[in-house]
């Protein structure tokens, strides 16, 4: 293995995680999401130049997530639908609510979401990213935000008991 490649890995891997997480809501999907991009990124190391590695292992990352997201579409009704899991925060900083408000989202909504704001992309470096037109991803983060707000009004960290003031 190149030790550059290696050097990269072990620096890219924990951020790498955490926007895997925002993409698919689930821990599991997450690492194997994050495996798969670095197991990309390694096959073509040696043989690309990448001006902005971290960026390219990104865009990898999404279109891996695009192609998962269209398998399970064709795999879940033949499997029985959805697997019923509590998810996990691996963000790290992400409370309880927030994960929960982000498995609600479509995962069209949440790749957009998490470009906007985790990779702070504006709404062209989306769409080239996502491979859609501009009015789409203005939909999703549109679409994504509100679901997102009417989430935070019910279950947000207020709703749970505590107050401010007083």
């Amino acid at each position: 293995m190149d030790e550059d490649f290696a050097d990269f890995a072990a620096v890219q891997t924990r951020p790498l995680l955490g926007f895997a997480h925002a993409l698919t809501a689930d821990p599991h999907d997450a690492w194997d999401l994050t495996q798969e991009t670095l197991a990309r990124m390694g096959e073509r190391w040696g043989r690309s130049s990448f001006d902005e590695p971290a960026a390219y292992a990104r865009t990898v990352m999404v279109r891996l997530n695009i192609d998962r997201i269209r398998r399970l579409r064709r795999e879940l009704p033949l499997l029985g639908g959805p697997r019923e899991e509590a998810p996990v925060d691996l963000v790290g900083e992400a409370d309880a609510w927030l994960v929960e408000a982000l498995v609600t989202l479509s995962p069209r909504q949440r790749t957009a979401l998490a470009l906007r704001y985790v990779e702070d992309l504006d709404v062209r470096g989306i769409a080239e990213r996502m491979g859609c037109s501009e009015g789409t991803v203005k939909s999703q983060l549109s679409r994504g935000t509100e679901r997102l707000r009417e989430h935070a009004r019910e279950h947000g960290p207020l709703r749970t008991g505590t107050t401010t003031g007083d």
